[in-house]
């Protein structure tokens, strides 16, 4: 007795539909699957077995053969457990219905037969939505990220007993909805504002710059000056998510399992702060089955990266392509995988190895040999995507004494938005370019043109601040964007003025 039934399976950050063919004939009893099964895959046969006994159904004790097609890609996860089980009562005649063509099933079994939480349901259901599925079956903590699909039923079921009444047509559950309006509601709360921050106006300011173009910010300064404070209340003035957005973001964490179980959508911005012992493969994606990267999980977020100088090198150095690319490429010999990575890089450091090499009231005890070292770990590539370097002082009493609170997230995120849609219309006929981070050099000539007064001033900080031929473009891209803020055309000496204050690692006073 042969049956097909269908399920999926996660490629990248996208799903492929993979058909389950169950055998099931008198011979010497056996239980095989094939189509390239990783060892999550053959264990099924014990899980499946298990489930469905004690689930008070009969198992074929005859020889069973499942392949999995296409049976040249690797599967992987514990999700084929309901497929393989339901193509089982299928073929022992457990089942009424004939033919499931137009359902994909999704979930793994415990022993008992309740059904268990699977990766990449939003990915699967996208899939099959395409391929013209009509219905999915998966468990209920699985349900409610697959329910933002429209266009296809999603039934949330508890265990293999509610599939077999369920396909046989006795207990009918209703199909799960979700609410777009009501969970886009919930956007931009934050947790964390800036009206908790005291003081360091200019940082605030350098972070709303680097938000408004999509910049990537380094902030220098010594241990508890607020920069790791400063950096997790970044999200909170990014422009709000699009659905398009918050649906890749969600497809990269579903197929991870990092998903909170109780969340359809990721409608806020994602901020990830890796540990700096990260291993490269942990930061932009990898594995013998590759996975996506901390890189990936902050895609239309922002990736903080804390003591900068104390991440391997290595694993620095490979943050040049998603920085320059907005996405990872993870080849392998028998695959390469491509996910996404438009995240904003904000980083964090110390001017030095005991941190006090620019602080006025703390004497540093660091000789320049060894400063120059510490500087030297952050290599000059790096530095060339990173458009703004602001310093960030120790925070003064009368600061932290101020009973008022700051200017919240709410308005700074709306002089941020109002200055990305002039960007969006500026560059809607330039592919790949969406804002001023992303501006080449040959935009940059074209739309960062400064009057007199502007070149004078510019050539002046050149010279007489010893800044770096690498400011140059960075200055301008940078000045495009203080210009946005203020809703001018032009690019004023005022805003150069302001963009050469972002530069602080290419003044004399770090290079030698």
């Amino acid at each position: 007795m042969l049956s097909k039934i269908f399920s999926s399976a996660t490629y990248g950050i996208d799903a492929y539909l993979v058909e389950v063919e169950t055998n099931v004939e008198k011979q010497i009893p056996g239980f095989i699957i094939v189509g390239l099964p990783d060892n999550a895959v053959k264990e099924s046969r014990e899980r499946v077995t298990a489930a469905i006994r004690n689930s008070g159904f009969e198992f074929p004790i005859r020889k069973i053969t499942v392949n999995l097609a296409p049976a040249d890609i690797k599967k992987e996860g514990s999700a084929f457990d309901l497929p393989i089980a339901v193509g089982l009562l299928k073929a022992n005649n457990i089942l009424n219905g004939d033919n499931y063509s137009d359902t994909v099933f999704l979930g793994e079994l415990s022993l008992d037969g309740k059904l268990r939480h699977v990766k990449g349901a939003l990915p699967v259901t996208v899939e099959a939505r395409k391929k013209g599925i009509k219905k999915i079956i998966l468990p209920k903590n699985s349900s409610i990220e697959a329910s933002i699909v429209d266009g296809i039923d999603v039934y949330g079921i508890e265990n293999l007993s509610e599939v077999v009444d369920f396909l046989n047509g006795d207990n009918v559950p209703e199909p799960v909805k979700s609410d777009k309006k009501e969970i886009f509601s919930q956007v931009n709360r934050y947790h964390l504002d800036f009206s908790d921050v005291k003081g360091q106006e200019n940082v605030k300011r350098a972070l709303e710059v680097a938000a408004a173009g999509a910049h990537n910010i380094l902030m220098i300064g010594p241990p508890g000056s607020g920069k790791t404070m400063l950096a997790k209340r970044f999200p909170s003035i990014l422009p709000p998510m699009t659905f398009e957005e918050a649906l890749e973001t969600t497809k990269i964490h579903s197929i991870a399992g990092i998903l909170p179980k109780d969340t359809a959508l990721i409608t806020e911005r994602p901020f990830r702060s890796p540990h700096h012992t990260v291993s490269d493969a942990a930061l932009v994606g990898g594995g013998s089955f590759p996975r996506p990267g901390e890189v990936s999980f902050a895609h239309f977020g922002v990736l903080f990266l804390d003591e900068l100088p104390e991440f391997k090198k290595n694993v620095l150095e490979v943050l040049r392509q998603p920085l320059e690319d907005a996405r990872v490429t993870v080849s392998r010999s028998k695959l390469s995988l491509e996910f996404p990575a438009n995240f904003m890089l904000a980083a964090a450091m110390n001017p030095c190895p005991c941190g006090y090499f620019t602080d006025p009231n703390k004497e540093c005890t660091c000789t320049p040999p060894l400063i120059q070292k510490y500087m030297a770990k952050i290599s000059g590539p790096l530095l060339d995507r990173i458009d703004i370097h602001i310093e960030v002082p120790a925070i003064k009493y009368k600061d932290l004494s101020k009973e008022e609170k700051s200017e919240p997230s709410t308005n700074i995120r709306e002089r941020v938005t109002s200055a990305r849609e002039i960007q969006l219309n500026r560059y809607k006929e330039i592919p790949n370019v969406y804002n001023n981070g992303d501006m080449g050099s040959k935009e940059v000539r074209h739309y960062c043109k400064l009057d007199s007064s502007g070149e004078e001033l510019l050539k002046m900080a050149m010279t007489k601040l010893g800044l770096s031929a690498r400011a140059y473009d960075r200055i301008q891209k940078v000045s495009r964007t203080i210009a946005d803020l203020d809703q001018s055309e032009q690019i004023q000496p005022q805003h150069i003025s302001e963009a050469i204050q972002y530069r602080s690692l290419d003044r004399e006073l770090w290079r030698h």
